[in-house]
């Protein structure tokens, strides 16, 4: 007679059951939304486009920038500029501010109170021309904005809205738009025949002694009724 077989005992380590396989999920990204990867340069990405926008718009001017020219500088993908900055003229106004900084010089030009207002403006506005780090791209923005209404637009903003107006809406006084537009005439048509035409003496003239003649002139339209 057969003896019955005896059971066989579960094995010390299961193989666990074979998972389907399944294709990763792509997620779609909307228009001008950078692929995960063109992101994971970190936050000092964007500070980085800037800055290399900067570099190429005061080489090359408006006209012979490109966001795709920009991107190469900062070695980035373009859909990565546009994400961040949109338009040309958008990363142009963006470049620009970057030797400005409006947030800044703002309050340091008004926190004293109105006298001597028209010093602090007049060395603000030559302390930047004379930096040859921010001198090269606000020589491309007044030389653009003479035949790029774009570029004209970003002047007006920066120079006129961001700055001056602000600067004379807080000194509340009358006519303020009025007041900083003959406050950025003044200082604009120096930078003019200083700068760019480089007419003498005024192209090789002490920055201080430039100060001291303009700043009565600028406190003027800012302050007195």
């Amino acid at each position: 007679m057969t003896e019955p077989s005896e059971p066989t005992e579960p094995s010390a380590h299961p193989e666990p059951p074979a998972e389907p396989s399944a294709a990763p999920v792509k997620r779609r990204r909307g228009p001008g939304r950078p692929r995960q990867d063109e992101t994971e340069d970190g936050p000092g990405t964007q500070e980085r486009i800037r800055l290399a926008a900067r570099e190429v718009f005061a080489e090359r001017g408006y006209d012979k920038t490109s966001v795709r020219g920009v991107a190469k500088v900062a070695g980035v993908d373009p859909a990565l500029v546009h994400h961040y900055f949109g338009s040309k003229d958008d990363l142009f106004a963006a470049a620009i501010e970057v030797s400005m900084e409006p947030a800044l010089v703002v309050p340091a030009i008004v926190g004293h109170g109105p006298e001597g207002i028209g010093e602090r403006l007049a060395r603000y506005f030559l302390g930047i021309w004379e930096n040859p780090a921010s001198r090269a791209p606000l020589l491309a923005v007044i030389r653009s904005a003479l035949t790029h209404e774009a570029a004209a637009k970003v002047l007006r903003g920066l120079i006129l809205r961001r700055v001056l107006e602000r600067v004379a809406a807080d000194l509340d006084v009358p006519d303020p738009t009025l007041r900083a537009e003959l406050a950025a005439s003044h200082m604009i048509g120096i930078a003019l025949l200083r700068y760019v035409v480089r007419v003498e003496p005024l192209a090789s003239a002490d920055p201080e002694t430039i100060v001291a003649l303009v700043a009565p002139t600028l406190q003027r339209y800012l302050t007195e009724e």
